[in-house]
């Protein structure tokens, strides 16, 4: 990957990833591969001061040198979650999040989502999904997954119908959890070699033929960033359990005991993502 020419690519224009953590470890990726390639590093500012970046969850960096604002905003569900002071209580399968105004003004937009739906993040669907002034008592994940989709779907082709907007989609970063997942003692520590027999990669995902039924009825051209069979692969890439410092007592039994396979060590994984984005703009003629 070439950081300075994609900086060229981009000098003008602005770029967001909208979704959740995982779209933020592609940011986070991207920033370093295009601050290193950068002389002057000053040159790069976290942005702070205007109406749109004081949305919650919003980030902002301006590369000086080429006018180009790279922004992450983070929304797991792409969707609207309804609150009662600070409490969540309901998620608005009809309304997508629109928390900041940075979306609609980008000239390349990056969206993921999937992770967040399951049944632990979403009290176990009780209650909790509403379309409407309607909440629905009880509906599956997935359910809800397929109705989320199909709003943004709806949502995109109408605010990018002018065709000046590059949308993406990135498929589901794959777990590597063994013996439990994230809170049941899941272990992905001393995993030094990716996966080389296929038959221990994982099936291909629902969310992804999900995502890939309700982009057959789209308007708007959507690339697929589909890397989840890639990242598959590399067991060997996670956090696991040096996603903390381990400096205390309780902070090493804490690492041992909620290891994290989910996210990826950088450099790593996501610095592959980035490099398919590049390609994908470059065999575009993105300039």
């Amino acid at each position: 990957m070439n950081g300075s020419d994609f900086l060229e690519r981009m000098r003008g224009k602005r770029m967001i990833l909208v979704g959740d953590s995982m779209n933020r470890s592609m940011l986070q990726s991207l920033a370093c591969i295009l601050r290193q390639s950068l002389g002057n590093w000053s040159r790069v500012h976290e942005v702070r001061r205007k109406t749109e970046f004081k949305a919650v969850g919003y980030n902002s960096l301006f590369f000086e040198d080429y006018e180009f604002y790279l922004d992450f905003f983070q929304t797991p569900f792409l969707v609207e979650r309804v609150y009662n002071g600070s409490i969540e209580v309901n998620l608005r399968l009809d309304v997508v999040d629109e928390g900041t105004s940075a979306i609609r003004k980008s000239d390349i937009v990056i969206f993921n989502t999937g992770h967040w739906f399951t049944d632990q993040k979403t009290y176990g669907g009780k209650n909790y999904y509403q379309e409407g002034n309607y909440v629905h008592p009880q509906l599956d994940h997935m359910e809800a997954y397929t109705r989320a989709l199909k709003t943004w779907a709806k949502w995109i082709d109408h605010t990018f119908s002018h065709g000046k907007t590059k949308v993406f989609f990135q498929g589901s970063s794959p777990t590597h959890f063994r013996g439990g997942q994230w809170n049941s003692g899941g272990k992905c520590h001393m995993e030094t070699e990716p996966i080389f027999n296929e038959t221990f990669l994982e099936e291909y995902p629902v969310q992804n033929r999900i995502f890939e039924q309700v982009r057959g009825g789209m308007q708007t051209p959507v690339v697929y960033l589909n890397i989840t069979r890639l990242t598959d692969y590399r067991k060997d890439g996670h956090v696991s359990m040096y996603y903390l410092e381990r400096r205390t007592p309780k902070e090493k039994v804490m690492a041992v005991k909620l290891q994290d396979c989910s996210h990826w060590c950088m450099p790593g994984v996501p610095d592959t993502w980035n490099e398919l984005l590049y390609a994908s703009l470059v065999m575009d003629g993105q300039d």
